[in-house]
């Protein structure tokens, strides 16, 4: 797991997420609702993702791939 102090690790948007996964809003939602993907964060109504969580779930998809 990535050891990164909550101070400088920021908190992703969905439009940020779905940009660096290059995948739809739409599909990142559907995402959460099935349990799957990098692990949100509700703050208020909206839901926001920590950087070094959605990078490291790209790893482990990557390394799942290459097992």
């Amino acid at each position: 797991m990535v050891s990164v102090p909550e101070a400088t690790d920021p908190l992703w948007d969905i439009d940020q997420v779905s940009a660096y996964l290059k995948v739809p809003k739409r599909t990142l939602y559907a995402w959460r609702t099935h349990k799957y993907g990098p692990q949100g964060i509700r703050v208020g109504r909206y839901v926001r993702y920590r950087r070094s969580v959605v990078i490291e779930w790209v790893d482990h998809m990557e390394n799942d791939d290459d097992e």
